[in-house]
């Protein structure tokens, strides 16, 4: 596996034997495997999140077990105990369909700026941010629930310039508050244009670990998988404002990461 690494990393403290050990370092790594290389790229055919299947099997195991234990109880001592089954049984579908990875293609309209999350819209407004270049910002923000799927999307063609992360608290990410003072991690692009953009993901009262494998360097296309979010969070997507020539959603309205055109983008 040695010899199929790829690129350097000067001064490396990690051990980087193939590519699961890039799992959690890829952002501050330079090393890197080819598809064709990497021999545990099945894994993300399996139709559910790459980076979830621990928590997934984990979770599979704990709660196959404690249904199998209440099962015996309801044998052993009362048909009511089963209602402990049936629980777990349902914990555990919706930790199967919290972790699912479904393929979706991109729309094909040239100027459709595309959903980076599922879930449901709660901000379309310009904001002040000294941080984002010009001082303020077109935010739209998504609200992403235990049901939706948690794998975020590149919204826009681009590069990306840089990755940020911001250690916060864990407010419910439909509070005003959460944008600012919870745990969260800035992706900044610019598109050929030239034009800057920023997807924020951010944590919610419920989700205590985002994952990101982009890096400042990469190249990246409108569709593509750049990382998710752990039970129940929220995206905000800043873009300058006049960047719009059509916004396409409003707050309440459900989209799907990838599939839903949040922006038809004005000719810069």
């Amino acid at each position: 596996m040695a010899e199929m690494r790829q690129g350097t990393c000067e001064g490396c403290t990690h051990d980087v034997l193939d590519p699961r050990d890039l799992k959690f370092q890829r952002n501050v790594c330079g090393y890197w495997f080819k598809p064709e290389d990497d021999a545990f790229a099945w894994r993300g055919r399996l139709g559910f999140a790459r980076h979830g299947l621990a928590e997934l099997l984990v979770f599979s195991l704990l709660l196959w077990i404690l249904g199998g234990v209440f099962g015996a109880l309801a044998a052993w001592l009362h048909p009511t105990l089963a209602i402990g089954s049936v629980a777990a049984f349902v914990v555990w579908l919706e930790v199967v369909w919290f972790f699912r990875d479904p393929e979706r293609a991109a729309p094909s309209d040239a100027d459709a700026l595309i959903s980076p999350a599922d879930g449901v819209v709660t901000n379309v407004e310009e904001v002040a941010d000294p941080d984002f270049p010009g001082g303020r910002a077109l935010r739209i923000s998504i609200f992403l629930s235990i049901f939706n799927v948690h794998v975020n999307r590149i919204p826009w063609t681009g590069k990306v310039t840089q990755v940020r992360y911001f250690p916060g608290a864990f407010l419910d990410a439909r509070n005003f508050e959460s944008a600012v003072r919870n745990e969260q991690l800035w992706i900044d692009m610019v598109d050929p244009r030239g034009m800057p953009m920023r997807c924020k993901q951010i944590s919610g009262a419920i989700a205590r670990r985002i994952v990101c494998w982009l890096k400042a360097g990469d190249e990246v296309a409108r569709g593509e998988r750049l990382g998710m979010i752990k039970f129940g969070s929220r995206t905000d997507l800043l873009l300058p404002t006049d960047a719009a020539r059509e916004v396409c959603v409003k707050v309440g309205d459900v989209v799907k990461g990838a599939k839903t055109i949040l922006i038809r983008m004005a000719t810069r």
